[in-house]
């Protein structure tokens, strides 16, 4: 199976900004638990379905990348 060029392209920018969005919201995270503690049970569980989400953009970065 060849991986053509149009196929690492699709893996660099599908994986570059999931992985910035993820750590945008890690850190968002967790200034907003620094500033208010007490609202870490309502953060936390937010905080893992947008990372989640944000994952999941680049798991069809990958299966596209392959496809092609």
């Amino acid at each position: 199976m060849s991986f053509s060029f149009t196929g690492g392209i699709i893996i660099a920018i599908g994986g570059m900004l999931p992985a910035l969005a993820v750590g945008l919201i890690g850190a968002k995270a967790m200034e907003a638990i620094g500033r208010n503690p007490e609202a870490a049970g309502r953060i936390l569980p937010a905080m893992l379905l947008g990372m989640a989400f944000a994952e999941a953009i680049a798991i069809y970065a990958l299966i596209l990348a392959f496809i092609k």
